[in-house]
């Protein structure tokens, strides 16, 4: 073995070719998962204010889990982010920096990654984090009596054994991870993957103190009093019912020193009007601005537009209504709404088009440094003519000459106003369609999503780690994160490809991944709507915020109040 710096050439271009956003759901009026001032790393103490370390916070929703080996959304990774830590976590300019461990080894075929962990990292009850804490998490996380989704989708094809386990083909003791003592964590990958030391910083891959968790049972991460923290802050007066938390900084973390706040209040709040008067009456820090009030605040101080990298769209789910199971009928529903009228009217918040799965300036082609926009083009615009001619088609083909479609989506003040105008646009370009809108809090509609109980969601996602791949393998057949049916063996065969033979061939593998787009949208598998951006007022005492590009949107580490 050899240190890790032979691989500084391959990570140097994945980090050039893919900057991304952070994992989530439906848009929202989510004021967590939003754009604050500019990162202040490392500098933080001497910039800090004399003043009150705090922050006052609005949250779109509830947080659904805090369990690091079962959260699949925005809030879950959000919080356990703040409140954990992995490996390493995100430092300045995304890139990983020291978290638990203070440095790695990697073989010579790039598949065993040693991990030398600090001793000076406990539990928020005093007990060490070690080697063993990521040895019993991880296996949790693949076993399947936990039921874990980010477990068999974020190390499935990455530690070894962990697919077969997950199938229940072999025991968890055979993942390819171990402890050499306490403070060596040795894991062992099925194959190179350029993009690992990125996956170490995802609340999957964080530690769990067992004694602690076996001795919660059920009852683990249901609370504050059944959880452990290890990260810069702690989640004080939260359960997963609660309107009203804080995180505050945790004494027991090994960098404390650097952590400048000593708290932040969150609040649940979705309309948008009640976040603007609190703001304005200073009683919160950072408020979501919708498109009816853009044209009044846009020349405030204080109002910021923060571009993302999450892309939303429609579902199709193609097992539970016969319409959404005909190519035609998907590819008419893609076509038939006008998306510039959606971003520049109801959204009117920096948001632009979405014409395919990938973002806009993400994953440049590694040779030429086109993106994948600019190289696969606009796979899906608004045409109405065209819409009404599949939709024609599909009928025919169904032998039908009405649908009745329901349209699942969040209950948050935007995403409604999203919805019903897609539905006005839907029903007058297509004769003969019915659109239901189901409103649901937005854990409801996870549980739903998962359940495959819908015919269209809103949703959306965000890239969890650095890698085109993020987005491209959530369509494989019977996916982690699927949960509509769909299959075309083709495009596994790519998807397979990129993660395997091509590995470590960035040009060859760039293209599969260019071609499984194309594929996907000729299958009208989804149907692409916005890439979001955020409209906020930010009080200027916010400072020192990191915005990451993946995983949790925001790091607080290093933020602090301003005077």
């Amino acid at each position: 073995m050899r240190k890790s710096n032979w691989l500084l050439l391959v990570l140097a271009l994945v980090l050039s070719m893919f900057l991304v956003a952070c994992s989530g759901g439906e848009d929202t009026d989510d004021t967590t998962s939003d754009d604050t001032n500019t990162s202040d790393e490392g500098n933080s103490e001497e910039n800090a204010g004399d003043g009150e370390q705090v922050f006052n916070f609005l949250n779109g929703d509830t947080i659904p889990s805090m369990d690091p080996n079962m959260v699949t959304d925005t809030y879950g990774i959000e919080f356990t982010t703040h409140t954990m830590e992995g490996l390493y976590r995100l430092g300045e300019d995304s890139l990983p920096v020291e978290g638990i461990a203070i440095d790695h080894e990697v073989s010579d075929d790039a598949t065993v990654w040693t991990f030398n962990l600090r001793e000076d990292a406990e539990w928020s009850n005093g007990d060490p984090v070690t080697a063993h804490d990521f040895v019993y998490s991880w296996r949790r996380a693949v076993d399947p009596d936990t039921g874990s989704e980010y477990g068999p989708y974020m190390m499935g094809g990455v530690l070894e054994n962990a697919t077969e386990i997950n199938a229940g083909e072999m025991a968890i003791e055979e993942l390819g991870v171990e402890a050499d003592g306490d403070y060596t964590l040795v894991v062992t990958l099925e194959k190179p993957v350029p993009y690992f030391e990125s996956l170490t910083t995802f609340p999957t891959y964080f530690p769990l103190n067992e004694e602690f968790t076996e001795e919660q049972g059920d009852d683990f991460a249901t609370s504050t009093d059944t959880l452990l923290f290890n990260g810069p802050f702690t989640l004080e007066n939260w359960d997963s019912v609660a309107s009203e938390w804080e995180i505050v900084k945790n004494e027991n973390y090994w960098d404390a020193e650097t952590v400048q706040l000593d708290k932040i209040t969150y609040q649940v709040m979705k309309e948008i009007q009640p976040q603007i008067d609190l703001y304005e009456q200073g009683e919160v820090d950072r408020a979501g601005i919708s498109s009816d009030f853009v044209d009044e605040y846009s020349t405030h101080e204080d109002y910021q537009i923060t571009p993302e990298m999450s892309v939303f769209y429609m579902k199709f789910n193609q097992t539970r209504n016969e319409a959404l199971d005909n190519v035609n009928i998907r590819k008419a529903i893609s076509k038939g709404y006008n998306k510039n009228a959606l971003v520049d009217t109801i959204l009117n918040n920096g948001s632009i088009v979405a014409t395919g799965l990938m973002p806009a300036d993400f994953a440049p082609h590694p040779e030429t440094g086109e993106t994948f926009r600019e190289l696969n083009g606009d796979l899906v615009e608004f045409d109405a003519e065209e819409a009404q001619q599949l939709w024609e088609k599909g009928l025919e083909e169904l032998g039908e000459e009405s649908v009745e479609i329901e349209y699942l989506t969040d209950d948050s003040e935007t995403a409604k106003n999203q919805s019903e105008y897609i539905k006005n646009q839907l029903e007058t370009n297509l004769p003969g369609l019915t659109v239901t809108l189901k409103q649901v809090p937005f854990e409801q509609r996870l549980d739903l999503d998962t359940a495959m109980d819908y015919d269209i969601q809103a949703a959306g996602w965000g890239p969890d780690y650095l890698d085109p791949n993020t987005f491209l393998d959530l369509w494989v057949t019977d996916g982690p994160n699927n949960y509509m049916g769909y299959s075309n063996p083709e495009y596994d065969a790519l998807i397979e490809e990129a993660a395997n033979e091509l590995a470590l061939e960035p040009v060859e593998r760039y293209n599969a991944f260019l071609e499984a787009e194309q594929m996907l949208f000729e299958d009208a598998a989804i149907a692409p709507t916005y890439q979001r951006a955020r409209a906020q007022l930010i009080a200027p005492k916010v400072q020192g915020v990191q915005t990451n590009p993946f995983g949790s949107d925001y790091e607080y580490k290093w933020a602090y109040a301003a005077e």
